[in-house]
């Protein structure tokens, strides 16, 4: 099965990022947003990234035309009514992705897929929000999207909704997926959480600086990146709610954020999105 006519909710960095890709795949993409001003720089946001495909030389301008005349941008749930995928791609807020689904589930075609990109929030509950549980199930791209999606069944997840999905993402998108369960932090940020949380720790005890820390891991592990710059390009504010998510379903002490990274959140030091985290951005 292939999925031609995709819906997206949210056009933050993830959800433009979501948009850019499924709509250079040659899906026919709608983008809702909560205001006019939300939808324009959701627009914006993804003409500047194509923008910097053409002059980097990896994306042809008749393809970035292309890519552009799928996508539209909109403000009323019910322009998602004829979509056969919905990826939903809000804030990580429980109570708000709860309502959304809901809300979802009255407006789309009743054989519509409805998708997460939940990092961290279990999915079983926005299954349990809907009247199609079999149907709804976790598509986890990652900031900035690379070539692979985690693809996440709830208890209620059908294998027909999983196998679709993961088509959809193999064939269509040509990403690479891997299978996780539901469980707060699935597989990547069950292992990177961890990490991530350790360099915080290791630099808010004074044991080294930012930039020897980061220099470490880079220099002595071969990481493309160092922990802490990582943390800054994720945004400071989703690794405490990932590490929040995980902390309280397992109750292990290594999930805790430590008090720097939500004294930083508490002062709107996020990272690159913020000009400010660990480092900082022109």
């Amino acid at each position: 099965m292939t999925y031609n006519d995709v819906g997206v909710v949210g056009g933050g960095i993830m959800g433009s990022g979501i948009a850019e890709v499924t709509a250079r795949a040659g899906c026919d993409v709608v983008v809702l947003e909560v205001s006019a001003a939300a939808a324009e720089a959701a627009e914006t946001r993804v003409r500047a990234s194509l923008d910097r495909a053409v002059t980097s030389g990896r994306l042809p301008a008749a393809e970035q035309s292309a890519a552009l005349g799928r996508l539209r941008w909109t403000t009323e749930e019910s322009d998602l009514a004829h979509c056969e995928l919905v990826i939903e791609a809000a804030p990580e807020d429980e109570a708000l992705k709860l309502d959304l689904f809901r809300r979802l589930d009255r407006v789309v075609r009743p054989d519509a897929v409805l998708a997460s990109n939940t990092s961290s929030i279990p999915l079983v509950k926005m299954a349990a929000a809907t009247g199609r549980p079999a149907q709804v199930v976790g598509v986890h791209f990652f900031n900035p999207v690379p070539p692979l999606v985690e693809v996440v069944e709830s208890l209620l997840t059908s294998e027909q909704t999983l196998t679709a999905v993961t088509a959809f993402a193999e064939r269509q998108l040509g990403k690479q997926t891997i299978r996780s369960k539901d469980r707060a932090g699935f597989v990547v940020n069950a292992l990177l959480i961890p990490y991530l949380l350790a360099a915080i720790r290791m630099l808010e005890s004074g044991f080294a600086s930012a930039a020897d820390i980061d220099q470490g891991m880079v220099k002595g592990c071969a990481h493309p990146m160092g922990p802490l710059a990582l943390a800054d390009l994720i945004g400071l504010d989703t690794t405490a709610a990932v590490a929040q998510s995980m902390y309280a379903e397992f109750k292990e002490p290594l999930f805790a954020p430590p008090p720097l990274l939500m004294r930083m959140c508490e002062a709107g030091l996020l990272g690159r999105k913020a000009g400010r985290g660990f480092f900082a951005y022109a």
